[in-house]
């Protein structure tokens, strides 16, 4: 006889560091360790603009969620993902993150110009290749995953559907050697 698996959810706040390490308490006395982390933060205020037109408070408030929360959320539950044997860590960013494309006045997203957004998004890369590094030589990957336009809560539309976007996400949490990339569906993204 099959066994269903038991899925429990736990919330917690991207804003409330009480809740993050409620959270990683939890899960260790249930799991003992964290096999998978997915870190899918992505609020955006449409407050946020160019540099000379943003609203700061709608700047740090992408920054908080976005990025913030993101680090908060793996430094509590990194203790975890040492005791897994593969542990994988995918942060969900954007090619709105990559400077490259942001440089690029013949890229696609050259003129969606959200200095919160954009900048969290890259700050996620950053954290990306900073935890490569420091991950090196354990059993843990990480990498950022651009997904693509996913017709979401957040954006209201979108060329993927949810389960489409979810494709490239799954593929790097469940496995590969694969770490320090950026990568979306059509493949690698330059930083």
């Amino acid at each position: 006889m099959l066994r269903q698996p038991t899925f429990k959810s736990i919330a917690l706040d991207l804003l409330d560091h009480t809740t993050i390490n409620d959270a990683a308490m939890q899960i260790g006395a249930r799991h003992s360790r964290l096999d998978i982390l997915v870190n899918n933060a992505g609020i955006f205020d449409f407050a946020d603009a160019t540099p000379a037109k943003a609203a700061i408070a709608a700047v740090r408030q992408v920054m908080e969620v976005n990025f913030i929360g993101t680090l908060a959320v793996t430094q509590a539950m990194l203790p975890l993902l040492h005791k897994a044997p593969q542990g994988r860590i995918v942060n969900l960013s954007s090619s709105l993150g990559s400077l490259t494309l942001n440089c690029d006045p013949a890229s696609p997203y050259y003129a969606n110009q959200f200095i919160g957004y954009n900048a969290s998004k890259a700050a996620t890369n950053m954290l990306t290749v900073q935890l490569h590094e420091a991950l090196k030589g354990t059993a843990i990957k990480v990498n950022s995953v651009s997904p693509g336009f996913v017709k979401t809560d957040l954006t209201g539309y979108g060329t993927m559907t949810p389960a489409e976007g979810a494709r490239l996400p799954v593929q790097y949490a469940l496995g590969g050697d694969d770490s320090g990339r950026f990568v979306e569906p059509d493949g690698m993204t330059p930083w």
